[in-house]
């Protein structure tokens, strides 16, 4: 299958290089095919220029620019709409997803004819290095808050970094969120309506360079928002959106 990867960028330019070709690099080790789609948030800093003029080097990377709505979820969901791959990735332009472990999500993908592979930093293998004590802390409370109110045993739905098929992205679909919260309405649609999955462990690693855009304050009605919509499609839309084979 080929594999593509959306990675939105928004004032990334203290970052963008290094993340794009230690991801190439390894794609190339691995003789994997594949196409890197990075979707620059119309980023106020050099990001496009470093872009462009890492595109004469990459001969995968593919290079768009969402001029608006702008924010997260808005990135990604351009990326969805015109990657060209049998997979596609969702990862970080800030290097803090490895590229190896992108590897191991495409070959269980392959090995076990999934329709979607999550990773988590919080199982037997995972790891997260620097991540802040007040973040980590909301993370499990709203990880823990999750798997009871849906009753499921995937215990990272926050981490952004997953791996869907083609059709199951088009299963999914119409996303709703905006923001951040596309992190968790992907895997939790994707879990509900019975599409396969296996899990991986994962490491994350705090950004080196430029800030995080993640506001938590502004994030949680919002994230709220997406759980509730979750749980009104499980318990009462009579199984209307669950998987159909065709």
């Amino acid at each position: 299958m080929k594999l593509s990867i959306v990675l939105p960028a928004y004032n990334e330019e203290g970052s963008i290089e290094e993340t794009l070709r230690t991801l190439y690099a390894k794609l190339q080790e691995e003789q994997i095919d594949h196409e890197i789609v990075v979707i620059n948030d119309n980023s106020k800093d050099n990001t496009l220029g470093l872009l462009t003029t890492i595109q004469q080097t990459i001969p995968s990377l593919v290079v768009h620019t969402n001029h608006g709505p702008n924010g997260f979820g808005y990135a990604i969901r351009y990326g969805l709409e015109r990657f060209q791959g049998d997979c596609v990735a969702i990862m970080m332009s800030d290097l803090s997803d490895d590229p190896a472990d992108l590897v191991a999500f495409y070959r269980k993908m392959v090995a076990e004819n999934l329709d979607c592979v999550f990773g988590s930093r919080f199982i037997r293998g995972g790891a997260t290095y620097d991540y802040p004590k007040h973040k980590y802390l909301i993370n499990r409370f709203a990880n823990t808050l999750i798997r009871l109110l849906l009753g499921m045993s995937y215990n990272d739905s926050t981490n952004a970094f997953k791996l869907y098929k083609k059709s199951t992205i088009l299963g999914l679909k119409p996303f709703l969120s905006a923001h951040f919260n596309l992190t968790i309405e992907l895997p939790l649609k994707a879990i509900i309506r019975g599409y396969s999955y296996g899990v991986l462990p994962n490491s994350w690693r705090n950004r080196k360079a430029g800030e995080s855009n993640l506001k938590i304050k502004e994030m949680g009605s919002r994230y709220l928002f997406i759980l509730l919509y979750v749980i009104i499609e499980k318990y009462l839309s009579r199984n209307d959106y669950l998987k159909r084979e065709a």
